[in-house]
């Protein structure tokens, strides 16, 4: 049994996770939403392998949802004119949120599994996703430019930019290059594409101070303030944001009459992603002195 001193020794963010997300309001939903996006990917999975191990102990005593559960729980409504089957949605994890829900994402999600996830309603998923095609084929690509700065979208992301023509901006925005005039980079925009407001914060607040506009892709931990037309998903996984893109690039194209070849469903949603090439140490000696 851990002592008083061990308990008082925890740390704030480890105290906010133990909490009921529901519960949390304020300065503390806003670091725990910042938190879900800003930990680095490899913790993320860490912590990913940890909850599936839980739930494997947990079977049979609570009920938890999965994929045959949040079939029956939206069916009743016509899926006919989705832009994919619903199964493509749901397997792709895309309605998956986060412990975090925000005041503004909450209206699009319905319910929260056993692990303390929310879901998003996938009838409202495949809504914003049409509304995100045609208010993106409003605008010609010159105009467009696209930043994820989260490494499991830099695949997708390139392959879109490539089949849309924009330019794309991946690991680091350069800040200040919609609003200084006097950088030798500075670019006009009309449209900037935000994957993830934490991560992206930068191109955002430079976006706004431009008065461009903003299409922003909100996973549950996200504000939409800010944004002129927004997309909700699940936008940390390598297989949501490859159907996002997938889905943007297909119907961009068609409104445009773009002759382009597009990959299929299957390529977008695989589990490959670029690595980040990890800068080399330096070896350090104690008896150096004046670079000898």
């Amino acid at each position: 049994m851990p002592s008083k001193k061990q308990t008082e020794e925890k740390s704030k963010e480890e105290v906010i996770e133990l909490e009921t997300p529901t519960d949390l309001e304020g300065k503390e939903l806003i670091k725990l939403a910042e938190a879900e996006s800003t930990t680095q990917e490899k913790d993320i999975e860490e912590k990913k392998k940890k909850l599936l191990e839980k739930l494997e102990k947990l079977k049979g005593k609570v009920d938890v949802a999965d994929t045959k559960d949040l079939k029956e729980k939206v069916k009743a409504k016509k899926r006919t004119d989705m832009l994919i089957p619903l199964e493509d949605y749901v397997k792709t994890g895309i309605y998956l949120g986060t412990r975090a829900v925000t005041p503004t994402m909450k209206p699009f999600v319905y319910r929260r599994r056993a692990d303390g996830l929310a879901i998003f309603n996938t009838d409202i998923i495949d809504e914003k996703l049409k509304e995100a095609i045609e208010y993106l084929s409003g605008f010609d690509a010159k105009e467009i430019i696209l930043v994820c700065k989260r490494q499991s979208g830099w695949r997708v992301v390139n392959m879109f930019s490539k089949i849309i023509g924009i330019k794309v901006f991946t690991k680091k925005y350069p800040a200040g290059i919609l609003t200084n005039t006097a950088l030798p980079n500075f670019l006009e925009s009309d449209l900037t594409i935000i994957v993830d407001s934490w991560l992206d914060k930068n191109a955002l607040s430079d976006t706004l101070k431009a008065r461009k506009k903003v299409l922003l892709i909100c996973d549950t931990n996200n504000f939409s303030k800010g944004a002129d037309k927004i997309i909700i998903g699940n936008n940390k996984s390598p297989k949501s944001l490859g159907v996002i893109f997938y889905l943007l690039a297909k119907g961009y194209c068609k409104n445009k009459g773009i002759e382009a070849e597009i990959p299929d469903l299957d390529w977008w949603t695989s589990e490959e992603y670029v690595q980040e090439e990890r800068p080399r140490k330096k070896i350090e000696r104690s008896d150096a002195k004046f670079g000898v």
